[in-house]
């Protein structure tokens, strides 16, 4: 095996040098037109930021070590490609419907201390996923939570009930989430589908919400602790 020309082939010094200059313009050119994008390019992104960064990190790679490539034209597109995020970014804040098509809705996965089935599959996250982001924040189960919504940019907000408000709900922690074997008489219990609180006979009886028997686990009226 030829390892010299594994690593080396036919790099001149020449070539080397102007690799240094390439890499060191298009990086400065990445910066600044992250820095013109605004404070959002750094924080958690949404598809249509992650799409311009995307976009932005393959024009400036090829120039930095393409030799017959001129960095005027990754300039030209790196250029069109910022102008096409204001320009998109002007047209959504005028046009609802336009935002909602390059941004999408928050939705809502915890509501009333329950979770709603139905959104929880269009997020396209576990129970598990949603219980982290919430334990997170200080929840221990989810009658403590009076709306939980997965944001565009995939952050979890919650808004949490008053300490008078706090219901019973579904626990989120893994020692409490468990499904229980044995029911005691005045003990609410929760299902461990949906969130949905009842008194119970039996510990495989079906769920009067979601109608599907997938356990109960011991429901807690804990208040949060500030």
């Amino acid at each position: 095996m030829d390892w010299i020309s594994i690593f080396i082939y036919d790099t001149t010094w020449d070539f080397a040098a102007e690799i240094v200059i390439r890499t060191t313009i298009m990086f400065c050119l990445i910066i600044l037109l992250l820095r013109s994008t605004g404070k959002r390019g750094i924080r958690q992104l949404s598809i249509f930021e992650l799409t311009i960064i995307l976009a932005l990190g393959s024009i400036a790679g090829d120039p930095m070590f393409t030799e017959d490539l001129p960095l005027i034209q990754a300039v030209l597109i790196m250029s069109l490609v910022l102008f096409l995020y204001r320009f998109f970014t002007w047209f959504s804040t005028k046009h609802k419907l336009f935002e909602l098509l390059l941004e999408g809705k928050p939705t809502y996965i915890v509501e009333n201390g329950m979770l709603i089935m139905e959104d929880v599959k269009k997020g396209k996250m576990s129970h598990d996923e949603f219980f982290a982001e919430m334990r997170q924040q200080g929840v221990r189960h989810l009658g403590q939570v009076e709306v939980g919504l997965l944001e565009t940019d995939g952050e979890f907000s919650v808004l949490l009930f008053p300490h008078e408000g706090t219901q019973y709900g579904l626990p989120i922690f893994p020692k409490e989430f468990q499904a229980t074997k044995a029911i005691k008489d005045g003990q609410l219990y929760a299902c461990m589908h949906c969130g949905y609180v009842e008194c119970i006979s039996a510990p495989n009886e079906e769920c009067n919400r979601c109608h599907l028997s997938r356990g109960w686990a011991k429901a807690l009226n804990n208040k949060i602790v500030n």
